[in-house]
């Protein structure tokens, strides 16, 4: 993303992230300190705090401001914390945020039972706000996010896998904590269905071009970029849209050539980089942009529902950052 504005989100939200902070430490409050500490390897390893920054800002988009909107934003970051725990493991990465993995540090299954904990904190904190809707929300989070997990590892490695089968996927394992966020706030703020529903395709459409630009960068940022080592997507199997169209267009003997560097067990620099050339050859890198732009701009347009604020300025520049952002 250009510095500009991510240099505006930031200063937008300076307060509200100081106050995130405070928060998801003084929340986390687990029994044990060896939770605290796997938890907090993660928690505060420098996460931009989208997902609450959506939940906060959707709320005061839809009229709330009861200071309570801080301390329910934590939710969403409690659960993103438990995917990721959970998905190094399952996919026994190395680095996460320019770090070690927490499993690289604490046994697996200690790892796997902390996000466990981060779960129950969170749906502890949503049966707070006495919204059913939203304890149903979280709810469903989990278990599509579970699932989205569970039919990406059983595609793994398979070259042939379609450009519906990966909406899917990243529906599931992404959009659906986003959209979640953004639907909460509006539910928290007592917002009529319209707004809710305009909120919650907002989140949708911002989900899938987050994902999309992800998997962009696996492809074109470097591994001080990322915070991870680039390639990771193909190194363990998985095939996302600027691979799925390249291999839709190539021709048979490129197609051949990609299908054999996918299965290759050892990662090389050098076929990566050739591998690079491909997906701008036949449009992959070039036909995910043009994707993700399009879900951008049918997110901001489900913002024009509602009146000018900050909040709406701010939920308008994230949907600009999603796809300009370069980490």
């Amino acid at each position: 993303m250009t510095k500009g504005i991510k240099q505006r989100l930031v200063e937008m939200v300076a307060t509200d992230l100081e106050k995130i902070e405070i928060a998801l430490e003084h929340h986390l409050n687990p029994n044990l300190e060896l939770v605290r500490q796997i938890a907090s390897h993660l928690l505060f390893s420098g996460g931009k705090r989208l997902r609450p920054l959506l939940m906060i800002h959707s709320a005061r988009l839809c009229g709330y401001h009861d200071e309570f909107e801080i301390v329910f934003s934590t939710i969403f970051e409690y659960l993103h914390a438990a995917t990721l725990l959970h998905d190094d493991v399952v996919d026994e990465a190395d680095i996460r945020r320019g770090k070690k993995a927490a499993h690289t540090k604490w046994s697996a299954a200690k790892v796997v039972l902390t996000g466990d904990f981060l779960l129950a904190r969170a749906l502890e904190i949503a049966a707070k706000t006495r919204e059913p809707d939203i304890i149903s929300i979280i709810a469903k989070i989990t278990r599509d996010m579970s699932q989205g997990e569970i039919d990406q590892l059983g595609k793994k490695g398979k070259s042939d896998l379609s450009e519906h089968e990966y909406l899917e996927i990243i529906e599931r394992k992404t959009a659906v904590l986003i959209q979640g966020a953004c639907q909460s706030g509006a539910i928290l703020a007592k917002a009529p269905k319209e707004k809710q529903e305009a909120l919650n395709q907002y989140g949708f459409h911002l989900g899938m071009a987050f994902q999309m630009a992800d998997d962009l960068l696996d492809y074109t940022a470097s591994a001080k970029q990322l915070g991870k080592n680039p390639g990771a997507d193909m190194r363990e199997g998985k095939l996302t849209l600027p691979l799925i169209h390249t291999l839709a267009n190539a021709s048979p003997e490129d197609k051949a050539w990609i299908k054999d560097a996918i299965a290759e067990t050892k990662f090389d620099l050098d076929q990566f980089e050739k591998l690079k050339q491909k997906l701008v050859a036949y449009k992959g890198i070039e036909y995910t942009e043009n994707r993700a732009q399009d879900h951008i701009k049918k997110a901001k347009a489900c913002l024009d529902y509602f009146e000018e604020c900050p909040s709406k300025e701010f939920l308008c520049l994230v949907a600009d950052y999603a796809i300009e952002r370069k980490v």
